[in-house]
């Protein structure tokens, strides 16, 4: 297949020719440098691919990477949601986590809050160590390390070693988040990146109804062998985890063809022999190569980075406007999956530990369909990004107004499938944002640095829900977790107000890239007239 089998596009240097029709395990084992496609490829006069092409292209990388890193968020995603339900699981024969483990109020909120302390101080690390090795091992690393972790918790025996063992499960799964923003970023443009982000985030809505159904069912398995109901769900599970999380492995593609050369072996903490055995074939046949390599040309100019880099992400104004959205909403929405099942018992204390679980799961069925329904008028209409947040946000609020105000134990539950239609779509689109934004000005630090900080201090939300509210104030009980539902609506309106502060922002701001060519040009010339001027 050669260039001029394209049709309407002009031939391509014999050099980039070859680059892109190379294997990968030709190509990790070639002299090639990315430099050499990259120029080819980006400074000639080619003309753009049409839509259809485009569109060709990018629904055979849906067929390959959506499914692979759905299952990957799934899988992750299931143990915050089944750890939630293990606190009620049983409770009629106080066999749940929390009465088997004796912990009290602030024991339960510690360890709760411990897993997101580790996502607070990982996140950004662990995602800038996933862009100088290869993507696809590094998010498997983190599967097969999040499904260890709960393997070991049918071992725990009192509230130490849960506090423990939930810091060490954050630490596991630090990067998942942000991790696959950064690895969508690869693949996608901008334009198309929160219908995709939408898409594997329907995964967390899933994980999360499935849970609920899940626990039901191992409540029938309690004391069988000896163990709690609670402990065969996280034997199951980590032991499917670890499974999975080897499979993917072969599953997804590494870098497109475009970034894969001698530089990805220098990244590699494996020996080549090694590496070359998880290198996985390229998703997109050579034609395609081409049209994806030119449609994401701007994308692949700037790779490297350096600390000064990341310091500019870090102290971009409109990070911490990101990081203040996703705080507000991750906040409620996490404080709402730990402890949405604690509000549906509270509200009607009739309920068995089995129906608990059952009317948890349509929560999040409701937040799936808004995701479905949104995401994809937020790729559409991207300039409107914002206000499809903020709308969201209001449907949140409203939500909670119900949750908390309305009459009888069923119109209260309805406001929680109010609060899961509202969650859906506002983390994709926050994340898509912050990708939009910093990617296009910081390049591939921009987005790594940025996701990470986004998702890692904007974690704070999920501290303050699961450690003050709901479980720290026991006067809050006698009134229905009033005060808390108050605190999750403040922190949704902060979001808004944030976003607010981000549109004016990017009116005023320049989103030109950084050149760092330009820079030290304009370095060199102030200092020539400095010593001119001395």
């Amino acid at each position: 297949m050669t260039a001029e089998n394209i049709k309407g596009l002009p031939s391509l240097s014999a050099e980039s020719q070859r680059i892109l029709e190379t294997s990968p395990s030709e190509r990790a084992s070639d002299d090639i440098k990315k430099s050499d496609i990259d120029e080819s490829i980006i400074t000639s006069n080619l003309p753009s691919p049409s839509k259809k092409q485009l569109d060709r292209v990018y629904r055979h990388l849906d067929y390959r990477i959506i499914p692979a890193i759905w299952c990957l968020y799934f899988l992750t995603s299931f143990g915050s949601s089944a750890y939630g339900n293990t606190l009620t699981m049983n409770f009629e024969e106080n066999h749940s986590l929390q009465a088997s483990l004796n912990l009290d109020t602030r024991a339960l909120s510690t360890a709760t809050a411990l897993y997101y302390v580790a996502y607070i101080i990982f996140d950004l690390p662990m995602n800038l160590v996933m862009t100088k090795l290869s993507p696809q091992v590094w998010l498997c690393r983190i599967v097969m390390s999040v499904g260890l972790c709960y393997i070991c918790y049918a071992a725990l025996h009192n509230a130490s070693g849960l506090e423990a063992i939930r810091f060490m499960t954050g630490f596991a799964e630090s990067g998942t988040w942000p991790g696959l923003t950064y690895y969508i970023s690869l693949w996608y443009p901008e334009e198309r990146t929160a219908r995709r982000i939408g898409y594997y985030f329907t995964a967390a809505q899933l994980s999360a109804a499935a849970a609920g159904l899940v626990a039901a069912g191992f409540q029938k398995m309690d004391m069988v062998r000896g163990f709690y109901g609670w402990k065969w769900l996280y034997i199951v599970y980590g032991s499917i985890v670890i499974a999975c999380g080897i499979s993917l492995i072969w599953w997804l593609p590494d870098r497109p063809a475009h970034l894969l050369g001698k530089e990805t072996k220098s990244h590699s903490i494996l020996p080549e022999s090694i590496h070359k055995f998880f290198t996985t074939t390229q998703p997109l046949s050579s034609e395609e190569r081409k049209l994806h390599a030119i449609d994401m040309g701007e994308r692949y100019k700037k790779v490297e980075w350096g600390v000064i880099d990341l310091l500019r992400v870090v102290s971009d104004i409109r990070t911490w406007a990101l990081i203040v959205m996703y705080f507000g909403v991750v906040g409620t929405g996490y404080g709402l999956a730990v402890f949405a099942t604690t509000l549906i018992k509270v509200n009607n204390p009739k309920l068995s530990g089995i129906d608990v679980s059952l009317l948890y799961a349509p929560i999040w069925l409701f937040d799936l369909a808004a995701i479905l329904l949104v995401t994809p008028f937020a790729d559409k209409f991207k300039a409107q990004r914002c206000i499809f947040f903020s709308c969201a946000c209001l449907v949140i609020i409203i939500g909670l107004l119900v949750t908390t105000y309305a009459k009888g134990p069923w119109s209260r539950w309805g406001g929680l499938l109010i609060c899961g239609f509202g969650l859906g779509p506002t983390v994709p689109i926050c994340m898509t944002l912050a990708a939009e934004i910093m990617t296009h000005v910081y390049g591939d630090v921009g987005c790594a640095a940025s996701a990470a900080l986004v998702s890692g201090l904007g974690n704070l939300g999920s501290v303050t829900s699961t450690y003050a509210l709901y479980t720290g104030w026991p006067a809050d009980e006698k009134n229905l977790y009033r005060n808390s539902n108050m605190i999750l609506l403040l922190m949704c309106a902060m979001s808004i107000v944030a976003c607010i502060v981000l549109t004016v922002l990017r009116k005023y701001m320049s989103e030109e890239p950084y050149d760092k060519s330009k820079v030290a040009e304009s370095n060199s010339s102030t200092s020539i007239s400095m010593k001119s001027t001395v």
